[in-house]
């Protein structure tokens, strides 16, 4: 029989990636679209107003099966992680408090001017409120961030009977891990939005309809947008690790399946782990790759698994703090991978959208189409591992996962939610799949009034 424990992380864990399936979409797509209409303003051109309103109607869907998934993760904190919130509702509530009162409000209510101040506006301050959109949009995720930031890297707080009190609030919004993972998110929507405007432009450039005219310009704008995301995205995810290495070894370290520090450290493609045992029976490796990639320089150590853990045993006391290794390793991998994917598709569209206007090969065209889900992909696997790296930890150094539940919940409370839940959120995640799909295939023709 499972226990509270088990099934508590297992909802949070279905919520939460259902909730970040539209997350980075939302993001995206709302400063694209406010592009779009930019160019609309500048140009005059009513080809832009129909490419920008066909593109907005497709983010409003979006945005309400985000809205409609994340109002429930704020309820599971009281009802299934009883003493995390306890322990840390000083300084979590602080950043969602400020992200409900000051983003989430400023996207909504000027969400609300743009749909409805279409032709009753001026062009210009109709536009400037889906600028404030994409800002609010944006604003929630660094706010979001803010709190799990200081969950991966805890500073400005004082222990105080039990809990975790903040001090200085300076030092939650100048977190140097923050600064690395809301870059990473932000681009990582850049690049979610531009393969879905590329594959959906696709889709309706091989069906050669009245429309391709804007979908070649949706092509293009999509082309540049995805280069510059999945770029920057690699870019700062570099950076990130790099960070990582200082601030979570053991999660770096999982991700690489180094169980002995080694210096300088070789980087494995692939490996065949044995976590029982804390050995790769198989592993392809570069040598000395893992410390260029981690110090910009072919040598230095990177701390193996086995030593992390004897450490972390000294300073926390008796414990198991290896996270789950082959999860954290195929994540990281499967994550640069694709991404690296996306670079060069991206890189090839813009060269077609350039020098091969309206000659776009049928076979690329319906690549991109399936390539609406690499993001979604890159994504999904990227929280992975920030999550699942920190493991046992729910707050790095401070609480472990299995001290942060709820004691008087049951087991079959939480599993009859959780099935409630999957059940609730697969049905959404279908009815959000039909009214896209249903959507995107009218074209920009479609009536968008």
């Amino acid at each position: 029989m499972m226990d509270s424990l088990v099934l508590a992380r297992w909802q949070f864990a279905i919520t939460t990636v259902y909730h970040f399936f539209f997350v980075p979409l939302t993001l995206g797509l709302s400063l694209l679209v406010a592009i779009m209409e930019t160019r609309y303003v500048r140009s005059g051109d009513e080809s832009d107003k129909r490419m920008t309103k066909f593109w907005g109607t497709l983010f409003l869907i979006n945005f309400a099966m985000g809205v409609a998934t994340g109002l429930v993760q704020e309820f599971q904190f009281g009802m299934n992680w009883s003493e995390y919130s306890r322990f840390m509702g000083d300084i979590f509530g602080v950043p969602l408090a400020i992200e409900a009162l000051l983003a989430f409000f400023l996207e909504s209510v000027f969400l609300g001017v743009w749909i409805f101040g279409w032709d009753k506006l001026p062009k210009g301050l109709h536009a400037a409120t889906i600028w404030l959109v994409a800002i609010g949009s944006n604003l929630s995720a660094f706010w979001i961030l803010v709190a799990n930031s200081f969950m991966q890297e805890p500073m400005g707080y004082a222990l105080r009977n039990g809990r975790a009190e903040m001090t200085d609030f300076g030092a939650l919004v100048t977190n140097p891990n923050l600064w690395h993972q809301f870059p990473h998110v932000f681009f990582a929507g850049v690049s979610t939005a531009a393969f879905f405007v590329l594959g959906i432009s696709a889709y309706h450039l091989l069906r050669k309809n009245g429309s391709r005219e804007i979908f070649e310009r949706s092509f293009k704008m999509a082309a540049i947008y995805g280069l510059i995301g999945a770029s920057l995205v690699g870019l700062i995810g570099h950076a990130q690790g790099q960070h990582m290495i200082k601030s979570q070894p053991m999660k770096m370290a999982a991700a690489e399946a180094i169980w002995e520090s080694e210096d300088p450290a070789s980087f494995s493609f692939v490996a065949l782990i044995d976590q029982g045992d804390q050995t790769n029976i198989f592993a392809l490796q570069i040598p000395a790759l893992a410390s260029f990639l981690s110090y910009n320089t072919f040598s230095g150590e990177i701390k193996g698994i086995k030593d992390l853990q004897a450490a972390y045993e000294a300073q926390y006391g008796p414990g198991n703090y290896i996270p789950p290794v082959a999860l954290n390793f195929w994540s990281f991998r499967i994550m640069v991978g694709v991404g690296s994917l996306m670079v060069l598709l991206a890189l090839y569209s813009l060269y077609l959208a350039i020098k091969k206007r309206g000659a776009q090969p049928s076979w690329f065209l319906k690549v991109l189409i399936f390539a609406i889900a690499l993001p979604y992909i890159a994504n999904s696997v990227g929280w992975l591992l920030t999550e699942v790296g920190r493991q046992p930890w729910i707050v790095f150094g401070l609480q472990k996962v299995q001290d942060a539940v709820s004691p008087n919940v049951p087991p079959g409370a939480v599993l009859l939610s959780l099935v409630l839940f999957a059940v609730l959120y697969g049905a959404l995640m279908v009815a959000d799949a039909y009214l896209l799909g249903r959507y995107a295939r009218q074209g920009a023709a479609a009536d968008t009034h």
